[in-house]
C-alpha cells in the first residue's frame, strides 16, 4: 500500500540557515531546553551524519515515550534534510516509518519559506487510522513554533 503524504508550508522571520541550525544541527541540545515534553535527546549510533539514529525520550505522561529518526541526508548549504522515523511506540501495527523532507529556503525580507513533507508508510497492508494521521501530524509540526519563538527571542544563536 502506498505512503500517506503531507505536505506543508509556512513562512517565518527567522533566516533560513538558523531555524536548519537550531532545528537539525544542534537540535539534540535545544530541544530538552525549550520544549517542556521531551526528557533527552541520544544519539543511539553514528557520528551525526547520515545513517546516525537519534532517539527522542520523551517525560512520563506524554501520550509518546521514544521515537528514533534515522538521518538519511542533510545539506547544510541548502538548508535541507531529509530523516526517516524508524521507530517510536505509538506507531503501534498500524505505521512501519515516517519519511520528512524538510527544506528552509530564504525570503527577499531574511526570513524563511518552510517546505515540509511527510510520508506515514503502513505496516504491511494496514490502513492507518485518521486520528493516528491526524495525531502523528501535528505532534511532528508543533516544534517548529517552538523553535521559531526561541530563535526569535535570542536572535544570537546560530548568528
Amino acid at each position: 500500500m502506498a505512503g500517506y503524504t503531507f505536505n506543508e508550508e509556512f513562512t517565518c522571520a527567522v533566516a533560513p540557515h538558523r531555524l536548519f541550525h537550531g532545528l537539525y544541527l544542534d537540535g539534540h541540545n535545544l530541544m530538552p531546553k525549550i520544549m517542556p515534553e521531551v526528557k533527552s535527546v541520544d544519539f543511539i549510533s553514528g557520528d551525526g551524519g547520515p545513517g546516525s539514529i537519534q532517539q527522542v525520550n520523551f517525560i512520563d505522561g506524554y501520550p509518546v515515550k521514544h521515537i528514533k529518526n534515522r538521518l538519511d541526508f542533510e545539506d547544510k548549504e541548502t538548508c535541507a534534510i531529509k530523516y526517516t522515523g524508524v521507530e517510536c511506540d505509538a506507531y503501534g501495527d498500524q505505521i512501519d516509518c515516517v519519511a520528512h523532507e524538510v527544506k528552509f529556503d530564504a525570503t527577499p525580507d531574511g526570513g524563511s519559506i518552510c517546505k515540509i513533507k511527510s510520508t506515514f508508510i503502513p505496516k504491511g497492508n494496514a490502513v492507518i487510522g485518521e486520528e493516528l494521521l491526524k495525531a502523528g501530524r501535528e505532534g511532528y509540526m508543533e516544534k517548529f513554533p517552538v523553535f521559531i519563538a526561541h530563535l526569535t527571542e535570542n536572535p544570537h544563536l546560530y548568528a
